[in-house]
């Protein structure tokens, strides 16, 4: 028997979503890959289809493996970037972006690294695990460069324009620390933060994962949207299950009953 709310119970906790955010003047939204799921862009732990289904993206995505290979990986990179490239931003989005319409304070604190929470509206967007858009040579003394600077290559990976040495983006790869300014302001936000919307994670992935528990140990009302309860569900004072693209379009509408907008 499923666990999703019936609909009296379903709507009870969105009225008590709606009325904690709108009520708040700091909002943090947490997002993990769930939230760009819903787009078209399949989660690490999702069997890739094609030539990518025999390989484990968890096993490609380390320093290791690129210095290994650092074609084979840079291939299966350009794979991932394409399709996050062809992905739109989705409802869930769009909900998000408006918050800020609506309340003084919301800022997007995101462990994806397609860009969709700024296509989508967003304008304070802090990237945990780096972003797809831009590249940087392997030793980091350079950085910064986007698509444009490499385009005319031929080579695979390509060469930083600065110094010839191969490029790769700038993401985090499993066993590298987080970028510390993003980390440090996450943090900051998190404890200052009177409202932590948590959208698409699991909260299996550390040091991210703390995040809510940040929020959480500072007093803020801590409202998760996901399709089935995780471990961050008991950390949460309102659960709302279904897919963000579903749930936060109907929130965003009540925030909006809530303040008369």
């Amino acid at each position: 028997m499923s666990d999703r709310l019936d609909d009296p119970r379903r709507d009870e906790a969105l009225q008590t979503a709606a009325r904690a955010l709108a009520r708040s003047a700091r909002v943090a939204v947490f997002t993990g890959a769930g939230a760009s799921k819903e787009s078209g862009i399949p989660t690490f732990r999702e069997p890739e289809t094609g030539l990518w289904a025999r390989y484990d993206p968890m096993r490609l995505a380390t320093p290791e493996a690129y210095r290994d290979d650092p074609p084979f990986v840079w291939s299966w990179y350009e794979h991932r970037f394409g399709v996050a490239a062809a992905a739109q931003p989705n409802p869930g989005h769009y909900a998000i972006a408006e918050l800020e319409h609506l309340l003084p304070q919301v800022v997007v604190i995101t462990q994806n690294i397609d860009g969709l929470h700024q296509r989508a509206g967003s304008s304070h967007v802090i990237e945990l695990h780096g972003t797809m858009h831009s590249f940087r040579c392997i030793d980091g003394r350079h950085r910064g460069f986007g698509w444009d600077d490499f385009a005319d290559q031929d080579e695979k990976p390509p060469r930083c324009p600065a110094c010839g040495d191969y490029l790769r983006p700038e993401v985090v790869w499993f066993g590298e620390g987080l970028p510390p300014d993003a980390l440090d302001a996450a943090q900051r936000l998190s404890a200052s933060c009177e409202v932590m919307l948590i959208v698409g994670t699991s909260g299996v992935v550390y040091p991210a994962a703390a995040i809510p528990m940040i929020a959480r140990e500072a007093g803020a009302t801590v409202i998760d949207v996901n399709p089935e309860r995780d471990s961050l569900t008991r950390l949460c004072d309102v659960f709302l299950q279904g897919a963000g693209g579903e749930v936060l379009p109907e929130l965003i509408a009540a925030v909006r009953a809530h303040l008369g907008a």
